[in-house]
């Protein structure tokens, strides 16, 4: 005769692979829910997808065809860069496939291109313009990059690179694994921005900013990630070219990082030295460019790209 202790425990497993199969079934509509929104909500994305998926696409150009050029950049080069502007006054001479996502940095493009390459885009000629502070900042984006830019096996690397400590490494694992996870910040400055007036401007006001390193470690710091990235792009037939938006009183660092970037035998792209550009010509987060920097710094990378693109295309590492 079965005892009771075993018949008290059938109702118990019952009722807990109930509740087991209610959470799976809501966490399954809450990913089907975020990837809706996602997909048809989200500018970032749909402008970040597109793009995406036109950079797969590049190749190298035949011997009377404007090299191609794959430019991925960040906000600076979002709001700096008129796409359609500069495709007109370099058309024929160059083809250039961008990538812009905001708040990304060094690490965020350099395991991006990696994707890229394994994925098939071949641009004879890599553009990363991510700025000054950007490009030395030990972090990645945590939202959006992870799930549209990185590779499942990246997740360790960077973990591994950041000395991420095992919370964070699962967070950015979750991060390119689940759309609501990824997005559950950006979900959360939406509702928050349509219940709090100015609170995004708020935001970017007491958002830290990446900072410089010491003088001491600048130049091997620059030379080491520009050396790394140079030999990523070069094995894949690429040459890498950075591009340096302006940004006020940053000459003296851009100079320095110019020539770091000529010792690590990477080609630069100054377009505008940030002297003769008036502090009106920025926002008024004093740095991304407004539309009318934005004209000035599209017409000065218009002439300069295409003789910049045509050295480096020809550019043999061996």
């Amino acid at each position: 005769m079965p005892s009771s202790t075993s018949n008290s425990r059938h109702p118990a497993i019952f009722h807990a692979k109930l509740l087991f199969g209610f959470c799976a079934i809501v966490i399954v509509l809450i990913e089907l829910m975020s990837h809706y929104m996602l997909k048809h909500h989200s500018e970032t994305y749909a402008r970040v997808s597109q793009q995406y998926a036109q950079a797969l696409t590049v190749r190298p150009a035949g011997p009377s065809d404007p090299a191609s050029v794959l430019m991925v950049g960040n906000s600076l080069l979002l709001y700096g860069v008129d796409v359609n502007r500069l495709s007109e006054l370099t058309s024929g001479r160059v083809h250039v496939y961008p990538i812009f996502l905001e708040g990304t940095g060094y690490y965020d493009w350099f395991y991006a291109l990696r994707r890229l390459f394994l994925r098939g885009a071949r641009p004879q000629v890599v553009v990363v313009g991510v700025g000054l502070n950007e490009f030395f900042s030990n972090s990645v984006r945590l939202d959006y990059a992870p799930l549209l830019l990185f590779n499942q096996w990246d997740i360790l690397g960077v973990a591994s690179t950041l000395k991420l400590d095992r919370t964070d490494t699962a967070d950015l694992a979750l991060d390119h694994l689940s759309t609501f996870w990824d997005l559950r910040n950006v979900i959360r400055l939406q509702i928050l921005s349509r219940a709090i007036p100015h609170y995004k401007d708020l935001v970017l006001m007491l958002k830290a900013q990446p900072t410089l390193p010491s003088p001491e470690k600048f130049d091997s710091l620059a030379q080491a990630r520009l050396a790394r990235l140079r030999t990523l792009c070069e094995s894949h037939g690429a040459r890498l070219v950075l591009l340096i938006p302006p940004a006020p009183s940053s000459e003296n660092a851009i100079a320095r990082l110019t020539l770091d970037a000529n010792n690590a035998g990477v080609a630069t792209l100054v377009p505008v030295n940030p002297r003769t550009l008036p502090l009106n010509f920025y926002l008024a987060d004093r740095i991304h460019l407004n539309p009318q920097g934005a004209e000035v710094f599209t017409s000065a990378l218009a002439a300069d790209l295409p003789k910049t693109a045509s050295q480096a295309s020809l550019y043999d590492p061996n």
